[in-house]
């Protein structure tokens, strides 16, 4: 008999879990009916530090594929390479970006460390150590090196250049743990891929809008803005997929990128490019985030909507990913 198991490999809620955890909860209810949809059968095995007992249950269900969807452990995106490294060792297939680009991603330094290398747009950075290197007549944002969906980010985090007072409160910041970026006052764009058998295929671009925002207020999709949903950032950070014909050169060469994104990189299943871009029509790679979330009402399933496609399509795809 042909084995169909898909087991979700998940994160283990914390005692009080914030809704960016919750939101691992939703992703595995909602990939659990297009997974039964398309004939495979599933379980679900938690990921905690007790990795014994994981991969005691692991050799036991002998999956045929794993989904992974783990986005932290021990409540830190740093150890989030650990359950692809485990997959790898017990040999057992697995969906979304595998271990070296996972970790590559994962630290925001290292992305760009990477995008520099391959001659792919983004804005200049400096570690905790660099505060010195800092003009004062730019603006600048201060972002966690390892966490995702936003996690410690929001507007209070940009800082003039000649702002003393941030910066001795930087220097007394992890440096392992924080890195300065130059901020780009500008538009955000999201594009979605999708891996499968014929390849990457980019999902119809999503503008970010900052509808009504008071003049000073700075334009960023922080943790509120993805996770607080009654703040005026959650409710005034609307998408749209519509563009005006003076943008449709801006839309291609975004596309573009995002396809170099995941050739630079080896990335597979599906990713979420984010951008912004500047005054000048320049474009800057804000991050790349590997295995996006994909809950009902996320960014990447409405790009996928827009692309012409059913939920069980890209699940099917993701998994063909996975096992090719």
């Amino acid at each position: 008999m042909r084995n169909n198991r898909v087991v979700f490999l998940y994160n283990r809620m914390s005692e009080n879990p914030k809704e960016d955890e919750l939101d691992v909860v939703r992703q595995m209810k909602f990939i659990k009916k297009a997974i039964k949809v398309l004939g495979y059968e599933s379980c679900e095995v938690p990921f905690d530090i007790h990795l014994q007992e994981v991969i005691a249950q692991l050799k036991k269900l002998k999956p045929l594929v794993v989904f992974n969807l783990v986005e932290m452990m021990e409540g830190t995106g740093a150890l989030l390479h650990i359950s692809p490294s485990i997959l790898n060792v017990l040999k057992i297939p697995y969906t979304g970006v595998q271990l070296e680009a996972m970790f590559i991603t994962t630290s925001k330094v290292l992305a760009k460390k990477q995008m520099r290398l391959f001659g792919l747009p983004t804005s200049d950075w400096y570690t905790l150590d660099q505060l010195g290197k800092l003009k004062k007549t730019e603006t600048y944002i201060a972002k966690p090196i390892w966490e995702d969906g936003s996690l410690g980010l929001d507007e209070d985090n940009i800082f003039k250049g000649s702002n003393k007072t941030y910066i001795q409160k930087l220097k007394k910041l992890n440096p392992k743990e924080i890195f300065i970026e130059q901020f780009i006052d500008g538009r955000e764009f999201n594009l979605s891929v999708l891996g499968g058998k014929k390849g990457p295929q980019v999902m119809p671009p999503a503008e970010i809008l900052f509808k009504d925002y008071p003049e000073g207020k700075h334009r960023i999709v922080g943790y509120k803005a993805k996770w607080t949903e009654d703040s005026f950032e959650y409710n005034h950070t609307p998408r749209t997929f519509r563009y005006k014909k003076e943008d449709l050169p801006l839309v291609e060469e975004l596309k573009s990128i995002a396809i170099k994104c995941w050739n630079a990189f080896e990335l597979r299943g599906y990713v979420r490019v984010d951008f912004r871009v500047d005054k000048n029509r320049k474009p800057f790679i804000l991050e790349i985030n590997g295995n996006p979330c994909i809950a009902p009402e996320s960014g990447y399933v409405a790009a996928i909507k827009q692309g012409g496609l059913t939920f069980p399509q890209v699940v099917e795809r993701i998994l063909e990913d996975a096992l090719r």
